[in-house]
């Protein structure tokens, strides 16, 4: 059964910094590309980032360019988000996904999602 696990969000004022954390369970982790995908109440789920399995290529969303950065640990099984310059237009519910492609670059095609963990920037 696989799981996926996303841990790290909260309550952080503007210009603040968060760091994502997204475990995952019962499938080969290394063979998956990740994404990161966020949801605003009354609006549409979006692609934030997401890395190749072999964390060699990397794809942000215009709006995170510069102040987010994507990365994952293998052996852990864990991917990461670090957010930086946080704005209040950042609140939402983030979501860690898993896709069974070697890469990214588009926000398509994920098969396993995690119930997501909420960030919020206060002004």
């Amino acid at each position: 059964q696989v799981q996926v696990v996303e841990s790290g969000g909260g309550l952080v004022q503007a210009g603040g910094s968060l760091r994502l954390s997204c475990t995952v369970s019962g499938l080969t982790f290394a063979k998956y590309a990740m994404g990161w995908f966020r949801q605003a109440p009354g609006k549409e789920r979006e692609g934030v980032s997401c890395i190749s399995q072999s964390a060699g290529g990397q794809h942000y969303a215009d709006f995170v360019k510069g102040r987010f950065t994507i990365s994952r640990d293998n052996a852990k099984t864990t991917l990461y988000l670090q957010m930086t310059s946080l704005k209040p237009q950042d609140t939402a519910m983030y979501y860690c996904a898993a896709r069974a492609y070697a890469f990214c670059g588009d926000w398509d095609h994920y098969n396993y999602w995690g119930q997501g963990t909420q960030v919020t920037v206060s002004s």
